[in-house]
């Protein structure tokens, strides 16, 4: 009898009073303890929590230079400068959050470079795919806007040639631009604009990406480097015979790869915070001035592929669609690739030599984004963004009957 109330007391405990209220232990046993992950995640796998914890960094470091800024065309960059030199450790935390803004693209780009290549996209995971996309939309749109905030003379310069591809759209495009400036020109409500969707409007979007993309992965299971689906095999408890709990096998996993990732993160945060000119440029060290146009101006190391594309086309509007095109394409894999294997692994020689010319097309398309253009270098870009657009050509008639190598019933280690 005393058994029986101990365990009652037990059930009606602080955990149980907030169980009853909000599913707490329900959702830590789905998502962590009782979520069973494919036995065979490699290096690859890393990049999905890594991405996590740059948001978090992002989030935290982002509130607290909210806290010494004005979004005030005539302070912004002083403000920047105060943060930097007057405030306690105002420094580190811009730093944290600008090398921030990079290791997130990096890690994000891995992380994609992960689907890719292991055919994450493919059926059950098209939604978890999409939401994966718009992440990353929302993200080009959150760095954007916040590069335009140091008010440095590259920011004001590229936000004015940015925002004026949107003044080429046949009919609306004035009255657009217009609407996106808060004015005729890039000027004191542009950044009070920027400023609003920056710390507001795009971080509770990016947010509620980030918890469905989550949701649905959950839901369908991750992927794996052999793109076998564990929920085939289950024992008879309903358990996969080739999954692990991911509480605590890969959190342990994960954060081994946290430790590795600082500590390369906080060599550049200390040593190297600008990489050259490629995390913060040069250009931005001095304060916004619409009558000196940079020598070259270009965006951030990650947008320049969509920026090589855009200037591949000499009229604007063009330019535009093709660079959305291009984003947009990425939108579409689940539909284009018609194969029934997933994994690169088991994949022949046609298919692992059009993705090497994809990626390599787009790592170099980078390059050429970031440099000034003479014959060989447009040309160069010119056939690279063939070879970019080709790879989805290729992908949906080759998919099609592709003939692979036999494919394991069970995950190979």
């Amino acid at each position: 009898m005393g058994k029986a109330v101990n365990s009652s007391k037990s059930s009606s405990g602080l955990m149980g009073w907030i169980d009853a209220r909000l599913p707490v232990t329900k959702a830590y046993k789905e998502h962590l303890s009782e979520y069973y992950a494919p036995s065979n995640f490699n290096f690859w796998y890393f990049f999905g929590s890594l991405s996590l914890l740059v948001l978090v960094n992002q989030l935290i470091t982002g509130i607290w230079l909210t806290m010494h800024y004005k979004p005030d065309a005539a302070q912004a960059f002083g403000l920047v400068e105060y943060i930097m030199r007057d405030v306690p450790w105002g420094w580190l935390i811009r730093y944290l959050h600008t090398t921030g803004a990079s290791a997130f693209f990096i890690v994000i780009y891995l992380h994609m470079f992960r689907g890719l290549m292991y055919g994450s996209y493919k059926k059950p995971r098209e939604l978890v795919w999409l939401l994966g996309m718009f992440i990353y939309l929302a993200l080009m749109a959150e760095a954007f806007m916040g590069y335009v905030l140091p008010w440095g003379n590259m920011s004001f310069w590229g936000a004015k040639v940015i925002t004026q591809l949107f003044g080429t759209i046949p009919g609306i495009g004035e009255t657009l631009l217009e609407g996106i400036r808060g004015d005729y020109n890039v000027s004191d409500a542009t950044l009070n604009r920027f400023f609003a969707l920056h710390v507001v409007a795009l971080p509770i979007v990016l947010l509620l990406l980030v918890v469905l993309h989550i949701l649905a992965l959950h839901t369908v299971g991750s992927n794996n480097p052999d793109g076998i689906e564990i929920k085939k095999n289950k024992d008879e408890n309903g358990i996969p015979k080739d999954g692990i709990p991911f509480h605590p096998y890969y959190t342990v996993k994960d954060i081994f790869g946290v430790c590795m990732f600082l500590l390369i993160f906080f060599m550049i945060v200390f040593l190297k915070p600008d990489m050259g000119g490629l995390f913060l440029e040069h250009d931005n060290y001095n304060i916004a001035d619409p009558g000196s146009t940079p020598e070259h101006i270009k965006p951030v190391w990650y947008f320049t592929p969509f920026f090589a594309i855009l200037k591949v086309i000499p009229n604007p509007f063009g330019g535009m669609l093709v660079m959305f095109a291009a984003i947009f394409a990425l939108f579409l894999l689940p539909w284009l690739d018609r194969s029934e294997v997933k994994s690169i692994r088991y994949r022949l020689m046609p298919f692992k030599l059009a993705f090497t010319a994809f990626i390599t097309s787009f790592v170099v398309l980078g390059y050429l984004g970031m440099v000034a253009w003479g014959p060989g270098e447009k040309l160069l870009a010119q056939v690279l963004t063939g070879v970019y657009f080709f790879y989805f050509a290729f992908i949906f008639f080759y998919s099609k009957n592709e003939k692979h190598k036999p494919i394991p019933e069970r995950l190979t280690h």
